[in-house]
Parts: C-alpha cells; structure tokens; sequence
C-alpha cells in the first residue's frame, strides 16, 4: 500500500480524506457502516455560539448533478458541542476539525476561545456567514472582513486555524492573502456556489429561503481551478473540496495543489463514499508506482 499520511499545520492525518463540515454531523450515523478511524478527519457540523434552530423548510433541493442547502447553521450550539459531542470525537482515532462560524467577529472569536480550552486538533473557521455588523455582507466577500475576522479568531485561540473560503467572490487569491495576513495556518475550499431554482408551477424558488449553496458534482471544475489559483498565491495549506466524488477527484485536486481533500454531497448519495475514495486513491498511487500521495501535491503542469 502506498503512504496516505499528510501533515497540515503539524498535525498527522493518516489518509487526506475528511468528510466536509454540514454533511457528516458529528459522525454518530455513519459509525454504523464503518470505523471513523479510516478517516483521515473529520470536520464537524458548524457550531456557532448558541443555539440555531436554521431556516425554514423546504431547505434542501435537488439539482442537476448537485444540490441546494440553505440549512442555516442548525446546531446545538458551542457549550452543548463541548460537552456532549466534542469527548465522543475524541475517542476515533482520527483528526477532528471544529468548524464554527458567528454574526459577528467577537461572537467566532468567543467560540474559538472556548474550543481552543479542549483537546480539539484544529479550528475551522466559516467567513461565508453574514457579518450583521456591516450590513449582512458575507466576511468571506470582502477582503478586509475576511482579515478582520481571521485576525479575532487568530488572537482568540492558538489551536490551528483553517478558514474556510467562499467562491462567491471576485478574487479567491486576494481573499486568501488576506486570510493568511492575519494568521490563517491554512485555507480550505470551495464552500458552496450561490445558486437558485424555480419551481415553474408555483412561480415559487424550490427554497423557502430563495437561494442557497450549490454543491455536488457540477461544481467541481470550479473547485479544481480555484484551488489552483489558491495553492500558487498562498504559502500556506490548502484543503480543497467541492463536487469530490472519486478517488481520481480526490488526486486531481491535490494535484491542483492540495494537501486534503474534504468530501461532501457525496455521502449523501453513498455513506461509504469517503472510504471508497481512500482506497481508490491508494489503487491509483500503487497502479502509479508513486509511493507516497505526497508526492503528487501541487505537480499539476500548466501549458
């Protein structure tokens, strides 16, 4: 077998594959079809400062080779996380990325400092929330909101910190310099794609909330190319996702310059689909020769 181990930020994962945050919850469902330690991490549900009942149904639709969510950040909240999630994620011998996300910089920054208390390997930070302070304006859209944020939660906790971009912008690289500038040890990316459907009998978008994040398949394209363009203008990790599938998805976006790769949508479709990736990762490098996954980050060749 090939070597799948990576290391992000100084911590060792034993494969690059992490179920995407929003997709996998905190693992309880899927541990009934398999050991959560195959897992290279996983990334949790994200977790805000109280608790978040989420938007109205319907909030979820299917599309072409995709889907659309506007779930809203239903969670628990953080104290609940720490205290009833958190010790049981604890126990599965794999990497544990606390996703979180807030209204406001003091209130991610509030949820950083609690987690940065417990034993939790890394923090992922969501900028695609809107920020209520400067009229409801994604951090993740703007530069200096993306900064601002990023350099809250950097001051707050000293755990690793990963921030999680949106592709709703002009430049994903400016986004990512800016990050980095204020103390991101990493980056992850894409996050969900604004889309929108009209159910034409209704008149009447699918979605209560009338647009939401695109994800699946179809995006996937995007994905490759902006973690691209990311992994050339940063110095620092990239974790790519978005329409990951296949383990050959998996290798072209570490290719692109990755050095994990999260799964989303797919599990939804196929829980055992992370599992299957890493093997199907493993099958290629060995039917390659390549003895370690490492070996293939960022080899892409322009033309």
């Amino acid at each position: 077998m090939a070597d799948l181990s990576v290391n992000i930020c100084g911590i060792d994962f034993k494969n690059p594959i992490i179920p995407a945050s929003g997709v996998f919850g905190y693992g309880r469902e899927y541990e009934e079809f398999y050991s959560l330690s195959e897992l290279g991490g996983i990334a949790t549900k994200g977790t805000t400062r109280t608790k978040r009942t989420g938007n109205s149904a319907p909030r979820i639709a299917e599309t072409p080779a995709g889907m659309l969510n506007s779930v809203g950040l239903q969670n628990p909240g953080i104290d609940y996380f720490i205290q009833h999630e958190l010790p049981n994620l604890m126990t599965k011998n794999t990497v544990i990325l606390a996703n979180i996300a807030g209204s406001t910089p003091e209130e991610c920054a509030e949820v950083a400092r609690k987690l940065d208390a417990t034993d939790v390997h890394m923090i992922e930070l969501n900028i695609s929330c809107p920020n209520v302070k400067q009229g409801g304006a994604a951090f993740g859209t703007s530069c200096q909101m993306a900064e601002q944020v990023t350099a809250a939660v950097r001051k707050a906790a000293k755990k690793p910190l990963i921030v999680k971009l949106s592709p709703n912008v002009t430049s994903i690289t400016e986004i990512a310099k800016s990050v980095e500038a204020a103390g991101a040890d990493a980056v992850s990316l894409i996050n969900t794609l604004l889309g929108m459907r009209i159910d034409i009998h209704t008149r009447r978008p699918v979605l209560r909330n009338n647009v939401g994040g695109l994800s699946g398949a179809g995006i996937f394209p995007v994905a490759v190319r902006m973690v691209w363009q990311t992994a050339n203008a940063v110095n620092i990790p990239v974790i790519g996702m978005g329409g990951v599938t296949s383990g050959e998805d998996a290798i072209e976006l570490m290719m692109a310059g990755a050095s994990a790769v999260q799964v989303g949508m797919a599990v939804f479709t196929d829980p055992y689909a992370p599992v299957k990736i890493i093997r199907q990762m493993n099958d290629f490098l060995d039917e390659n020769k390549i003895s370690s996954v490492r070996e293939i980050i960022g080899t892409v060749q322009p033309w």
